[in-house]
């Protein structure tokens, strides 16, 4: 198998793509929604810009913002498992949907606002269900309080096999999910158009000058924050070194007093 060196799950990657290939975007909303697609009469990013200086921080976050048909929806893509994930989950929608309040506005005002998160990592215990729809509603009822609220989550690493009756919301999360040149090649057999688009936009992202330089950047910034951490690291080893020398020094001087 020929292993891919950059796969969607790469959160730079994810963001230039969509950026550059907006239809595309207003595609995979529209399956991860369940919207058809020319019932999306408004979709656009509201965080299009990458900052060389943002992207040089190690712990950047780059989601995807953007307003679907007068409702606010966030796309993130998060690898590594982190325990706390829901509720930074949780936090991130809190802080976008609260600061669409505007200055002297009305709470009805507020849209609704969609978190979606596709986790490369198991997050629930669920080992046969992938894809997760949170709101509020009371504990016994399920009477829902409010329709502004939902996060989604879906769980790449709880797909199944690719089939021949796949949908295209099954299909973009396998292409997330892909990792080698043949997962690319099995999905292009499929035959579906939107997905043969998908797959050429992800190989020419990759090929731009652009990508190549944002992930010199990240990998710098991860680089520095190796070394700077083993610096720190090294010096206190000098420190706990000298203060133990220093107490067998002091301990040997009152043994000889003693004796």
């Amino acid at each position: 198998m020929t292993k891919l060196e950059h796969t969607l799950t790469n959160d730079i990657l994810c963001k230039l793509l969509f950026i550059k290939y907006p239809d595309l975007l207003k595609r995979l909303v529209s399956e991860l929604l369940s919207i058809k697609y020319n019932d999306i009469t408004e979709i656009y990013m509201t965080n299009p810009e990458m900052p060389p200086e943002t992207i040089g921080d190690k712990f950047c976050r780059l989601d995807i913002n953007m307003m679907v048909n007068e409702k606010q929806v966030s796309l993130e893509i998060q690898v590594a498992r982190q325990s706390y994930y829901p509720i930074r989950s949780l936090y991130y929608w809190s802080r976008m949907f609260s600061t669409a309040l505007k200055a002297s506005g009305e709470y009805a005002t507020l849209p609704p606002t969609i978190s979606i998160n596709i986790i490369d990592f198991n997050q629930f215990e669920n080992p046969n269900k992938f894809e997760w729809e949170f709101q509020f509603r009371e504990t016994q009822t399920h009477e829902l309080l409010t329709d502004k609220a939902t996060i989604r989550f879906y769980e790449l690493k709880k797909l199944p096999p690719l089939k021949d009756e796949d949908g295209g919301k099954e299909l973009w999360l396998k292409l997330f999910k892909a990792k080698t040149e043949e997962d690319l090649e099995e999905i292009a057999k499929m035959e579906v158009p939107v997905m043969s688009q998908a797959i050429a936009a992800y190989r020419h992202v990759v090929a731009t000058d652009e990508f190549k330089e944002i992930e010199r950047l990240r990998a710098k910034a991860r680089s520095d924050e190796a070394q700077a951490m083993y610096d720190i690291n090294e010096h206190w080893r000098e420190i706990v070194a000298d203060k133990d020398a220093k107490i067998a020094e002091l301990e040997a001087q009152l043994k000889n007093r003693n004796v």
